[in-house]
């Protein structure tokens, strides 16, 4: 059985991640570094990393009295981990970044929000509410889906090069 804390951390996790991309995107296009066919594809991704977030606080509050999970727990390991992540977004980039570190950063990004979402998914047998998995779940598709689009951003980046 998995212990409740291990779980509430790893809602906090994809919280923060999701946080995270929404500001990486961000971030990445106000320093010039996207190119505007990047953006266009970058911004639906930002705008359902949005969703995402919000449909996972939403679901988190709506069942946290049920499942007993601490709110408070949860809602300091996002913030933890958003911080994390752009720690790692400023080290990865470092003094002079250019459009493919950028799209390569972002592929890492997402990559650890799929792997992140896997780890949930694998325990969400934990969690009473349906609801809850169905949501893990569906949440996962949408970010492997984001990899993919990172991927080949970054690939016909480089192409052109």
């Amino acid at each position: 059985m998995v212990k409740k804390e291990l779980l509430e951390q790893k809602i906090g996790e994809v919280i923060g991640l999701e946080i995270a991309a929404q500001k990486s995107v961000q971030e990445l296009m106000s320093k010039g570094l996207l190119k505007s066919e990047h953006e266009k594809k970058l911004m639906p991704m930002k705008e359902e990393a949005n969703k995402q977030q919000q449909e996972m606080e939403d679901l988190i509050n709506e069942i946290a009295e049920d499942e007993g999970f601490n709110l408070r727990n949860i809602n300091s390991v996002s913030e933890e981990t958003a911080q994390k992540a752009a720690k790692m977004m400023e080290t990865y980039l470092g003094q002079d970044p250019d459009t493919q570190e950028a799209l390569e950063f972002l592929c890492l990004a997402e990559g650890a929000e799929v792997t992140h979402y896997e780890v949930l998914s694998s325990i969400t047998k934990e969690v009473k509410s349906r609801k809850f998995g169905n949501k893990v779940r569906g949440i996962l598709k949408e970010e492997q889906n984001h990899l993919e689009t990172c991927t080949k951003l970054a690939k016909q980046n480089i192409s052109k090069e």
